[in-house]
C-alpha cells in the first residue's frame, strides 16, 4: 500500500467514524492516529484502511475497542508531583486570595479520562478551604469525549494501585473503603460534575478560575490546537487571576498574546487580561414565589395561550428560577427526546441541558445581562447520524420587582442556512487561495527583506519543530505507558494463576509424600507424570530419573507387563478400581509380595486422563 493510498484510506476512515458515530478525529495528529488504528488493524487482520472500514461496518463492537485504543486514558493522582506542588502552594492561594468569602470557585478538568486529576483538584481545594467552604462554593467540571471513561470517573472508586500517589492521611480523610476499592465521599462528590465534551467542536464552559488540560491538546494538529486555546482563553474568567494548567509536553510559545507563563517548567500559565473587559453582575438565581394566576373569566384565553405554545413550529422549553423544567412544547419534545414526565425535573438532570449547547451557562448570562442571549449554529447529532444546526435564544423573565422568574429557550432550525453558509465559506476560501497564489508572485520580489528576517524565522521554525517532536515523543510515551499497564494487568493474572498452580502442586506433593505406599501417576499412554519418595525407596529410581518416561519401559523389580493388565480396566472405564498382588524384587534384591492397586485420574471435564497406581509390600 503506497503512501498516497494510505493517507486517502485513513481520511476516508476518519470521515466514516465522524459520520456513523459522531467522533471527529480529523483534528488529531495523523502519525499518532495511524499508529493507534494500525494496532487494531493488526488485531483484526485487516490488510489496509479500506478492509478495516468494512470490518467496522460488519462488527459494531469493534467501534468501542477502536475508540478505547485511540483515546489513550493514561492518568493518575497528582501526576508530575512538582507541578501539583506549584498548584497547591501558589495557584490555589492566588485564586482564593482574590475572591470574597462567598464567591464561587469554578474549575474545569478538560480531558479528565477516568477522573483522577479532577479528584486531585478537589483534594487540594478541600485542604485549602475546608469541607464546609468546598461544598458551598466549589464546582469542578470534568469533561472528556470518552463515555466509558466518564462512567468510571462518575463512580469515584479507585483500586489501591490507583491510590498509590495519594498520601495515607488524605486517603483516610476523603475516601471510604468499599471492598477492594476506595470511594470518594459522596457528600464531597456532589461538587464534581462529569459530562461529555468535545474540545474541538463544543462551546467552552465560562468563568473558570483554573483550567487543567494535561497531555490532551498535544494529540491535536496545530490548527485545532489554536482553536482550542482560543476557547480556553474565553473560558477563563476576565477578573481576578485565572490559570491554565497543561501537561509537561505542552507549551504556548506561539500563543503569548493569550497566555503568559507563571512557571514554564511546570506548564502553568496565566490568562493575559483583555483590555476593556467589564465585570458582569452575578446572576440572580434565587427562587421567587410564583404569582397565582386568576382564572376567573380568563380560562379560554389561558387555554388558547397554552395551545399556541404547544403547537408553535419552533422548539421551545421554559425553566423557572430554580432551574426546573416547566414547559416543553411538542416540537421540543420530538427533537430532544423529552416526555411529559420530564416536566418538573431539574434541567441539569436532562440531556437537553448540555446538548446541543450548555444551557445553564447561557441562562446565567441572560439573567446577568437582563437581555436575550443567543448561541448560533449549535450542532445536534441524532441517532441516525444526521446533524441539525440550531440558533438558540435564551430570554430571561423578571417580575415587577426585577426578580428573576425563569427563562425561555427557543431553538431555531438553521440547518439549511448553515449548509449554504458553509458553501459560501468554502467558496471564499477558494477565492482567498487563488488570491494568495497571485500574491505569492509579488512576494518573490521582496526577497531582500525576507533574507533579513530569515534568521529569526529559522529559529522560530526550529523551535516549533522541536516542540512538535517533543509532543510526538510524549504521545508515544503515553502510548507505551498504556501498553505497559495492559501488560502489567496480564502479568498480574499470570502471577495469580502461577501461585494457584504452585499451591496445587505443593498440596499434591505433600499428599503423595505422606502416603506410606509407593505412588505413581501415569497418563493414558503410561508416561509417568509423578513418582513419590516411597516409590523411589521400593525400586531405587529417583523421580527425576523416571518422570516423562514410559512406565512400561522401566527396568525395575516389578513385572510392569502384569501391572498393565491391572491398569487397563481402570483406564478404559470398565472398573473404578482394580487391585492385584504380584511377586516382585525390591531395590535391596529381596523378593516381596507387592500389592498393586489403581484408581482413575479424572481431568477438569470429567474424562479419564490417566491412572494413579499405588504399590506396597503385602504383609
Amino acid at each position: 500500500m503506497n503512501e498516497a493510498a494510505s493517507d486517502s484510506g485513513l481520511e476516508e476512515l476518519l470521515q466514516q467514524l465522524r459520520r456513523t458515530r459522531g467522533f471527529d478525529f480529523t483534528g488529531y495528529k495523523r502519525p499518532s492516529l495511524a499508529r493507534r488504528i494500525e494496532r487494531r488493524m493488526q488485531a483484526t487482520g485487516a490488510a489496509d484502511y479500506a478492509a478495516y472500514a468494512a470490518y467496522l461496518q460488519q462488527n459494531d463492537q469493534e467501534y468501542a475497542l477502536l475508540f478505547n485504543t485511540i483515546l489513550i486514558n493514561v492518568t493518575s493522582f497528582f501526576r508530575d508531583p512538582p507541578a501539583w506542588d506549584l498548584v497547591r502552594d501558589r495557584v490555589i492561594p492566588d485564586i482564593l486570595g482574590a475572591k470574597g468569602e462567598h464567591d464561587p470557585v469554578r474549575l474545569w478538568s478538560a480531558g479528565c479520562a477516568s477522573g483522577e486529576e479532577a479528584y486531585s483538584l478537589a483534594i487540594l481545594l478541600l485542604e485549602a478551604m475546608g469541607e464546609e467552604g468546598f461544598t458551598r462554593r466549589v464546582k469542578i467540571y470534568a469533561t472528556d469525549v470518552d463515555e466509558e471513561a466518564l462512567r468510571e470517573a462518575r463512580l469515584g472508586a479507585f483500586t489501591a494501585r490507583d491510590m498509590a500517589a495519594v498520601p495515607a492521611e488524605l486517603r483516610e480523610r476523603y475516601f471510604r473503603p468499599a471492598g477492594a476499592r476506595h470511594v470518594f465521599r459522596p457528600e464531597l462528590r456532589r461538587a464534581l460534575i462529569f459530562g461529555r465534551h468535545d474540545l474541538g467542536r463544543d462551546a467552552p464552559i465560562p468563568r473558570i478560575d483554573l483550567l487543567a488540560c494535561r497531555n490532551t491538546i498535544m494529540y491535536f494538529n496545530a490548527e485545532t490546537q489554536a482553536r482550542v486555546l482560543e476557547k480556553f482563553r474565553f473560558a477563563l474568567g476576565e477578573h481576578g487571576p485565572s490559570f491554565l494548567f497543561l501537561g509537561r509536553a505542552e507549551m504556548l510559545l506561539t500563543h503569548s498574546s493569550l497566555f503568559e507563563p507563571v512557571d514554564l517548567k511546570c506548564r502553568v500559565f496565566r490568562k493575559v487580561p483583555q483590555p476593556g473587559a467589564r465585570r458582569r453582575p452575578a446572576p440572580a438565581l434565587q427562587a421567587q414565589p410564583a404569582p397565582t394566576p386568576d382564572y376567573n373569566g380568563e380560562g379560554m384565553a389561558t387555554r388558547l395561550h397554552d395551545r399556541s405554545a404547544e403547537e408553535m413550529p419552533l422548539a421551545r422549553i421554559v425553566v423557572d428560577a430554580n432551574g426546573v423544567l416547566t414547559l416543553a412544547n411538542q416540537r421540543a419534545r420530538a427533537l430532544f427526546s423529552l416526555s411529559p414526565n420530564d416536566v418538573g425535573r431539574p434541567l441539569q438532570d436532562l440531556e437537553v441541558s448540555y446538548r446541543p449547547v450548555e444551557l445553564r451557562s447561557l441562562i446565567e448570562e441572560a439573567y446577568a445581562a437582563k437581555r436575550v442571549v443567543t448561541r448560533e449554529r449549535a450542532e445536534q447529532r441524532f441517532a441516525e447520524g444526521e446533524s441539525h444546526f440550531f440558533d438558540v435564544a435564551v430570554a430571561p423573565f423578571f417580575d415587577d420587582r426585577d426578580q428573576s422568574l425563569g427563562a425561555s429557550i427557543t431553538y431555531i432550525d438553521v440547518t439549511q442556512i448553515g449548509r449554504l453558509q458553509s458553501d459560501l465559506v468554502r467558496a471564499r476560501e477558494e477565492i482567498q487561495t487563488a488570491t494568495e497564489e497571485l500574491q505569492s508572485s509579488n512576494e518573490e520580489l521582496e526577497t531582500t527583506n525576507e533574507e533579513l528576517q530569515s534568521s529569526n524565522e529559522e529559529l522560530e521554525t526550529t523551535n516549533e519543530e522541536l516542540q512538535s517532536t517533543n509532543e510526538e515523543l510524549e504521545t508515544m510515551n503515553e502510548e507505551l505507558q498504556s501498553t505497559n499497564e495492559e501488560l502489567q494487568a496480564v502479568n498480574e493474572q499470570l502471577r495469580k494463576r502461577t501461585d494457584e498452580l504452585n499451591r496445587s502442586n505443593g498440596f499434591l506433593e505433600s499428599v503423595l509424600r505422606s502416603l506410606r505406599s509407593g505412588a505413581v501417576v501415569v497418563n493414558a499412554n503410561f508416561d509417568i507424570l509423578m513418582w513419590n519418595q516411597r516409590a523411589a525407596d521400593l525400586w531405587g529410581l529417583r523421580a527425576e530419573e523416571v518422570v516423562g518416561r514410559s512406565f512400561l519401559n522401566l527396568d525395575i523389580g516389578l513385572p510392569v507387563a502384569e501391572v498393565r493388565r491391572v491398569v487397563r480396566p481402570c483406564l478404559s472405564g470398565d472398573e473404578e478400581q482394580s487391585e492385584a498382588i504380584l511377586e516382585a524384587i525390591n531395590r535391596r534384591g529381596k523378593t516381596i509380595q507387592c500389592r498393586v492397586s489403581c484408581a482413575p485420574l479424572v481431568d477438569g471435564e470429567g474424562k479419564r486422563a490417566g491412572v494413579i497406581i499405588l504399590m506396597d509390600e503385602a504383609r
